[in-house]
């Protein structure tokens, strides 16, 4: 039985799309895309501002009056660098064409700025180790709260192949700033190869929330509230693009209490 919190991917352009009406939620949207080479996506933003994140391929981005051309590169996520990425805000015209066959994600979550667009740039991005042994991992910011943003929060990060990321359990589902602050949360996953599989567990407290998945390859995890851990199996490497928002933009996180003594371990 599939979980009501696991976007399975289709074969379309589109991969894969979790508006906030289909989540149930408020806050936060996601869209992932393939671009054949000369195919363009075009949208408005709307009351929503937009990050733009070139995940592979290159492509042209263009929104109201000013263009990037040919902006991306990577050939697939796991390479060892950052991506480019545009900032887009409210009620602007987009549109995103493929200089070479491209994948592209679009985050969204609600707006009230009306901020010039800007490129992201991946000199501008922090790259750091989170973890230690077999809970390492490697986490890029791409759109942090120190950059400018109404609500939106971005992130990616790689998990080597037999370990565990988002791990010990966190979650960042009340309004307890600073020790906590209320973030919905979309989990777009790849895995290398690509034939691979891992496995997210989101649950609550009281257990009102508790589901198990095995997320495929562009498959989307939705994380309304809760701990939300994920597990590589040995032989695959694990990606995911992270896209946050909520009421106040900050991230402060709870690790679950049952598990908090795996942070003062050697």
């Amino acid at each position: 039985m599939s979980s009501p919190l696991l976007v399975k991917a289709g074969q379309g352009q589109t991969i894969v799309e979790v508006t906030p009406e289909s989540a149930g939620w408020t806050h936060v949207g996601f869209a992932a895309h393939r671009l054949p080479a000369g195919e363009s996506l075009q949208l408005d933003t709307g009351k929503r501002e937009l990050c733009i994140v070139v995940l592979t391929g290159t492509v042209t981005v263009r929104a109201g009056d000013q263009a990037w051309e040919a902006i991306g590169g990577r050939a697939s996520v796991f390479e060892d660098r950052s991506p480019y990425a545009v900032y887009v805000p409210i009620a602007t015209t987009v549109s995103v064409t493929a200089v070479s066959d491209a994948e592209v994600a679009l985050c969204s979550a609600p707006g009230t700025t009306h901020r010039p667009a800007r490129l992201i740039e991946p000199a501008s991005m922090t790259r750091s180790v989170r973890g230690k042994g077999a809970n390492t991992r490697y986490v890029c910011d791409i759109l942090p709260q120190t950059e400018e943003a109404d609500g939106l929060l971005v992130v990616e990060v790689i998990t080597p192949s037999g370990h565990s990321s988002s791990y010990p359990p966190h979650k960042h589902d009340s309004d307890n700033v600073p020790l906590e602050s209320s973030l919905e949360e979309t989990y777009y996953h790849r895995l290398n190869p690509e034939q691979g599989f891992a496995f997210q567990r989101v649950y609550t407290d009281d257990r009102s929330i508790d589901e198990a998945m095995a997320v495929e390859n562009h498959d989307v995890v939705m994380v309304p509230r809760g701990y939300h851990p994920v597990t590589v199996p040995y032989g695959y490497d694990g990606y995911y693009l992270n896209v946050m928002a909520g009421p106040k933009r900050v991230w402060h996180f709870k690790n679950d209490p049952a598990h908090e003594w795996l942070m003062h371990t050697k």
